[in-house]
């Protein structure tokens, strides 16, 4: 695997872990307190746009150029296995709604990206 391909698999892997992890303590806040599932949209949100941003971050550092490119296939390849588990598990296309969160996490990952080669930069 080249090592753009092995950056963007790392990023993928980051963003997942830090989604999962977020879904974990949201879950907990959930079940042990009076708060409500729609009262956590936007920070679920938040939460969704920092895992795309530190998993474009990783994605840039561990390519260590052209970071908008690789953050951006790092957001192109979550995007496909998210809309791949959807089509083929739940059997419903994207909605326009769900295009744009991923556009904006496309951007979300490719700043993370750019950041990530300047982060990897600065270390050398």
């Amino acid at each position: 695997m080249t090592k753009w391909g092995t950056a963007i698999v790392y990023g993928v892997v980051t963003i997942f872990l830090l989604a999962a992890l977020i879904s974990f303590f949201l879950s907990l806040i959930l079940k042990w307190t009076d708060v409500q599932e729609p009262s956590l949209t936007w920070i679920i949100f938040a939460g969704s746009l920092l895992s795309m941003f530190i998993g474009g971050v990783v994605a840039g550092g561990k390519g260590k150029e052209r970071g908008w490119l690789i953050g951006g296939g790092t957001s192109l390849l979550f995007t496909f296995i998210v809309l791949v588990f959807q089509f083929l598990g739940l059997e419903k296309a994207f909605t326009i709604e769900q295009w744009v969160y991923h556009l904006i996490f496309f951007v979300a990952a490719a700043l993370g990206g750019i950041v990530g080669v300047n982060l990897a930069a600065s270390r050398n």
